[in-house]
């Protein structure tokens, strides 16, 4: 009799319990995440203390544990997690070759996903000099510390000045680790380092010259310039580019804030590029992304995407970028109103908001307003219209605009104390952008109705611009906040000096008009030859709009027994070109004279303005000024009442990148 061989059933790969056991936990877990359960989770936490252990080749191994740690956060292979998430391609490109007894193994995803990167690692290498150039060998970067009383100086600056308003470190934690680290500056971990010089940095911009010359015994430049260095070089060692760590990332942001004052928006925008696009790597602008992270990480996160958010966004529109970050198209939560001392790193599930005003007001209060701005149809319109169907509001009617404002008022801004200089900047900085968005909405409704405007739609835009202006003098001109000037300087309120130059050259005489030029003569004093000189690109723009609504008012009819008084704003102006004229003339005569310092800290007056401002009776080149008032087309005069005024225009036809800002922020 022959043997017949039985038939062999497949052999079944096997697998370690370890990766069983792992891939049950993903299962369970996964299940409790999809039932918003909260849970402690056995996975390895996201961020820099928990990176996975991977035994081996040393070199190869310090690979693999950085890889596998990007991984921990970034790799969303798991088909039951629910959320806005993209898709993993590794995932399903493998999922039809996956023995169907084991459909659920996607760890090999990872795996091979991990090798890709480690493959890119031993190809290309460092490749971080592509941003700050080559690290500077020959130079130890613990030399460009400052010694540890300066250290502690510019660490208490920080405190007082910079994080109140943006929130992006834990005082409580890393006070201890500043303090450990001013006693070695020889052995500090990269990410803490390049968190360090970039608070120097920060803390040095929001003073002013003569205390930083009192506190540190030199120039603020000098300073500056020196602890900027330092920052580039500790991003450049702890590989920023290729970060997932928090602590980088928030280095290369503070970083890239104090650079701002000596940068072209157009320059600094697309490196403001590059921090949002490894935000979005590290998943911070996902809520479900951060579903993996613990309650602290988590709402740190948070924080630094919104600030980020904001200022690439601010940055975005005075660089001439109609595309912003500050959309609707991420799900970042608003940070919570909690105080640092409420966050822990322990903690095991989110803390409950406060009702009464804490540290993080600033914070919260501003992305609370900006995050109902980013999905409006009206901001959209301005930044993205392809985003406008996706829009949460349609446009603001005035009872919406009011509701949203009492809101604010009853929740935030009512519980504020005037005396506390934090509450003080929440109120007027929530309450000028309130202000501000009233006037973008007032102006984009009239220009859009066929119907045309009336007295009190005038009175209502107007009287948003006012407030406006009023708001940002407080701010401007407040000793208590002199700390936090740094962050208003961003924000001149150009929209509110062009709504009310415009509805004086219509209305000279109108009820209002003497309040309208005190406002904008206080918030003039506040501003010129303080924080802004006459080399600014507002001096090279306002200057012709408002000489313009002086002329008209003053040829207006003014009633009996009135004196007319010249404003303060057309006073500064007339003398400020008087005096760019007289430099002119004595160039042409080869009798030229220094530079005359006309502000206490916005430097010196710059000579170099077009001699066709040295007459204010004369209109500026309108040809050469155009490209920078007028989009580049939807120029329409069909329904303007006041065609004889070459720059009377509805809002919505300028380009207010060139002005400050869009509808929002």
């Amino acid at each position: 009799m022959q043997c017949v061989p039985a038939t062999l059933a497949p052999r079944r790969r096997r697998r370690f319990p370890e990766r069983a056991l792992l891939d049950r936990l993903r299962s369970y877990e996964a299940l409790l995440r999809k039932n918003d359960i909260p849970f402690d989770s056995l996975q390895p936490a996201q961020g820099k203390d928990s990176p996975d252990t991977i035994v081996g080749d040393d070199s190869h191994d310090e690979q693999v544990a950085e890889v596998a740690s990007e991984l921990s956060t970034s790799s969303i292979t798991n088909e039951n997690k629910v959320g806005h998430q993209a898709k993993s391609v590794y995932h399903y490109m493998n999922k039809p070759f996956r023995d169907p007894d084991q459909e659920s193994d996607s760890s090999q995803d990872d795996l091979r996903e991990m090798a890709v990167k480690i493959a890119w690692k031993q190809e290309v290498g460092d490749d971080h000099h592509l941003l700050f150039g080559p690290l500077q060998s020959t130079i130890s970067l613990y030399t460009l510390h400052p010694d540890p009383v300066q250290i502690f100086k510019l660490w208490q600056i920080y405190m007082n000045n910079v994080n109140p308003l943006l929130k992006v470190t834990h005082i409580p934690t890393l006070q201890a680790r500043v303090i450990e680290a001013a006693s070695n500056v020889t052995n500090i971990d990269p990410s803490l380092e390049a968190l360090m010089f970039s608070m120097y940095c920060t803390a040095v911009l929001s003073i002013t010259s003569e205390d930083c010359q009192i506190a540190f015994g030199s120039s603020k430049e000098e300073l500056l310039s020196k602890h900027r260095f330092g920052c580039q070089q500790a991003l450049w060692s702890c590989r920023f580019l290729q970060t997932n760590d928090r602590d980088c990332l928030t280095a290369l942001f503070l970083y890239l804030i104090s650079v701002r004052p000596s940068a072209n928006p157009q320059s600094l925008s697309p490196m403001l590029g590059i921090a949002i696009r490894i935000a979005h790597r590290m998943g911070i602008h996902s809520e479900f992304a951060l579903r993996d992270c613990t309650p602290f990480e988590a709402e740190m996160r948070r924080r630094l995407w919104w600030s980020l958010a904001f200022f690439d966004t601010r940055m975005a529109e005075l660089g001439n970028s109609r595309i912003v970050t500050l959309d609707p198209t991420w799900d970042c939560k608003v940070p919570l109103n909690v105080s640092d001392a409420d966050l822990r790193p322990e903690m095991k599930s989110r803390p409950t908001p406060r009702k009464e005003p804490t540290d993080a007001i600033f914070a919260v209060v501003r992305s609370e307003l900006g995050d109902h701005i980013r999905h409006t149809s009206f901001h959209l319109d301005f930044a993205n219209p392809a985003l406008v169907p996706i829009a949460k509001y349609g446009f603001p009617s005035a009872d919406h605009l009011a509701k949203l404002e009492q809101s604010i008022e009853d929740r935030y801004l009512g519980s504020c104390d005037l005396e506390n200089p934090l509450h003080f900047m929440v109120i007027w900085t929530i309450r000028g952008q309130l202000s501000k968005y009233q006037l973008m909405v007032h102006n984009a409704r009239s220009s859009n109705s066929p119907v045309q405007t009336n007295e009190v739609d005038f009175d209502a835009a107007t009287g948003s611009a006012i407030r406006f202006l009023e708001c940002n003098t407080k701010m401007m001109t407040s000793p208590m906040i002199k700390g936090f000037v740094w962050l208003n300087q961003m924000y001149f309120p150009f929209p509110g000096y062009y709504q009310i130059a415009q509805d004086l050259k219509r209305r000279p005489s109108f009820e209002h008009a003497q309040k309208a030029w005190d406002a904008a003569s206080d918030n003039w004093d506040a501003w010129f030859n303080v924080h802004i000189g006459s080399d600014s690109p507002v001096f090279l723009l306002l200057p012709k709009i408002i000489l313009q609504a002086w002329e008209t008012y003053e040829a207006s009819p003014q009633p009996p027994g009135q004196t007319l008084k010249t404003p303060r704003i057309v006073l500064s102006i007339k003398e400020t070109l008087a005096r760019i004229a007289e430099n002119e003339r004595n160039k042409d005569v080869g009798l030229a004279n220094p530079s005359t310092d006309l502000g206490a800290s916005g430097g010196p007056l710059s000579m170099s303005t077009p001699a066709a401002f040295a007459s204010h009776t004369l209109p500026f080149d309108i040809e050469t000024q155009e490209s920078h008032l007028w989009t580049a087309s939807g120029m329409s005069s069909a329904t303007d009442p006041s065609a004889q005024f070459p720059l009377d225009t509805y809002m919505n036809q300028i380009d207010w990148t060139i002005f400050g800002g869009q509808s929002g922020w």
